[in-house]
């Protein structure tokens, strides 16, 4: 997995990084072979915000704005998590077997 911290406003401190990583680990282990996981952090006056997004496959972005960058990772790292548990329950809904090719019940 490659992961790119990017500053835009701010500088991404070693502290900053290692929590971000810490957040995406929860997610990540949900999802097998993820290639690529790209976050922004950016300062805007007085709006922190947050932007991954995920690659495999399929990409998955999600942007969290807050006060505080911390409050804004941390809401970003459940969005994602809320993400990639909905986009697995989608792929696990489509592998059920065609109703012509079931036996009928009694």
């Amino acid at each position: 997995m490659n992961l790119n911290i990017t500053g835009r406003h701010v500088e991404v401190t070693p502290a900053i990084r290692d929590y971000v990583s810490t957040k995406l680990d929860r997610v990540i282990r949900h999802f097998d072979n993820v290639t690529s996981v790209a976050v922004i952090l950016s300062v805007e006056k007085l709006k922190q915000k947050a932007e991954v997004t995920l690659s495999r496959g399929k990409d998955l972005f999600v942007e969290s704005d807050d006060a505080d960058m911390y409050a804004a990772i941390d809401s970003m790292a459940d969005k994602l998590d809320r993400q990639v548990q909905k986009y697995k329950q989608k792929m696990a809904d489509h592998n059920h077997e065609a109703l012509k090719h079931q036996e009928p019940e009694a």
